[in-house]
Order: structure tokens, then C-alpha cells, then sequence
């Protein structure tokens, strides 16, 4: 799948959601704030689980393709200033890997059986939807949740579909098609079938006869695709034409590899 952002694009971006992220950590009325969206986790939990996983990644990256780097995960601190400062020392850590390693040096990835590279810039592209996704979690605890800028959620899309639902584990239904469409003007079409699911931008605007119908299509702002993705908004916050079960199975569907 083609990327829509460049890796300089991605590790800028992934910096500024990061300080986002910190700014709706330090205006949080609590750590022990609940995050609704996350409501097994304090506003605490969300900054461990977000700083954790960036020092995972910068080993990760560092350490290569052939080895599967096992990061003991660090006990954050419990004072506010002292938690954000760990948290900007987390992102330095993953910034910096990035850059010494550079977007096609390969690493070790869960995805291997995705559409997405086994590389570090296919790292960088997961781990900025990862910030915008949780600065939203973080802004919501405030009653203030904003959209992800416009640039970060069309590619999200594409990612998200590319890298956490392309698989070769076969699909347990009747075999389906899903279109997805942002307002912006892009869309993208998913493929189920006992042969796994495999993803495609389609070409805008779609020119001639489809000759093959969808099963069901969701329309929405790329920001509100991208948060139904992850589980933030219901599918009726989209435009939602078709078979909606086809969303509910694939919603549910956990594929084995």
C-alpha cells in the first residue's frame, strides 16, 4: 500500500502528537483520572502503557531483523512534572532510534503476515497512529477531544487496514468486500475471504463500472474512520450503507495465524 507521508513527515508528526499527549496529561485533573475510552486504565496507566511501548520499539529498531528484543517494561514515576519528563525522554528514545536506523533497515514486528514492511519506517508509521489515537484517549478525559490533524488520520486508514487487519488467516464468513470513503476525497476497498483479507486504495473518484459491489460501505471524515477502526466511536457516528454484520464480524473477528 502506498504511504501518504513521507518519514521525516511521520517522525515530525509522531513528535507532536507526542507533546499533544503531554499537554492533556499535565491539564488531566487526576492521574487516576479514568480514561473513558480505556476504561481499564487510569490517565496514569495510559502514559506508562504509551512511554513503555516507545522504549520497546527504539530496542527493537536498534536491535535489527534477527532479534526479537525482550524490554523489561519500567515503572514509570508517580509525580506529574516527574511522569511527563519521562514520557519526552520515551519519545527521545524512539526518535532517535528511528533516525540512526533509518525507515528501511528491517526489524522484528507482530505484522509479519500484514501488507505492511517489516521495517523501521513501517515502525514509525504504527507508532504515530498509536500516539494519535491515545492523544485522543488523554484529550477526552478532559471533555476536549480533537480531531487528528487531517494528514495523520488519511494515513491512518490506510494503515490501520494494511497493518492490523491485512492477514493471510483465512476469514471465517462468507467472503465480503468493505469500502471505506473519507470525505476528503480518498477511499479504500478490504477483501475478505478463506484466503485472508488483503486492502487496496481505490482510485478517486472510481471511474467506469465497478465490477465488483461492496458488501457494505462506512463513510465519514478520515478522522472518524480511523476512530472507529480503533474502537473509539460507534459505527453509527458513520454513514453506514449495506450489510452492517459484515462490520460487526469483522469488528469481532481475532484471525490465528
Amino acid at each position: 500500500m502506498e504511504t501518504t507521508l513521507e518519514f521525516a513527515d511521520l517522525l515530525r508528526l509522531m513528535d507532536e502528537r507526542s507533546t499533544a499527549f503531554r499537554a492533556a496529561v499535565a491539564a488531566a485533573p487526576s492521574l487516576d483520572t479514568r480514561v473513558p475510552t480505556c476504561p481499564e486504565w487510569t490517565v496514569f496507566d495510559l502514559v506508562q502503557h504509551l512511554g513503555n511501548g516507545k522504549r520497546r520499539w527504539a530496542a527493537t529498531v536498534l536491535a535489527g531483523p534477527a532479534s526479537d528484543v525482550a524490554v523489561a517494561a519500567a515503572a514509570a514515576p508517580r509525580e506529574r512534572e516527574a511522569l511527563l519528563a519521562w514520557f519526552a525522554a520515551s519519545t527521545g528514545e524512539l526518535l532517535d532510534a528511528l533516525r540512526e536506523v533509518g525507515p528501511d533497515r528491517g526489524c522484528a514486528t507482530w505484522w509479519a503476515a500484514s501488507e505492511s514492511p517489516e521495517t523501521a519506517g513501517a515502525v514509525a508509521r504504527h507508532r504515530l497512529q498509536e500516539v494519535a489515537v491515545h492523544t485522543y484517549d488523554a484529550q477526552l478525559t478532559l471533555g476536549a477531544p480533537q480531531p487528528l490533524p487531517d494528514d495523520v488520520a488519511l494515513d491512518g486508514v490506510d494503515e490501520f487496514l494494511a497493518t492490523c487487519v491485512a492477514t493471510t488467516a483465512a476469514w471465517p464468513h462468507q467472503p465480503a468486500i468493505i469500502d471505506y470513503h473519507a470525505t476528503e476525497g480518498r477511499s479504500w476497498r478490504l477483501w475478505l475471504s478463506a484466503d485472508g483479507a488483503r486492502t487496496a486504495r481505490l482510485p478517486t473518484p472510481v471511474t467506469g463500472a465497478d465490477p465488483e459491489a461492496a458488501s457494505v460501505s462506512a463513510r465519514g471524515t478520515a478522522n472518524e474512520l480511523v476512530l472507529f477502526c480503533y474502537g473509539r466511536i460507534a459505527m453509527d457516528s458513520l454513514q453506514v450503507d449495506g450489510d452492517r454484520r459484515v462490520l460487526d464480524q469483522l469488528i469481532a473477528w481475532e484471525p490465528e495465524e
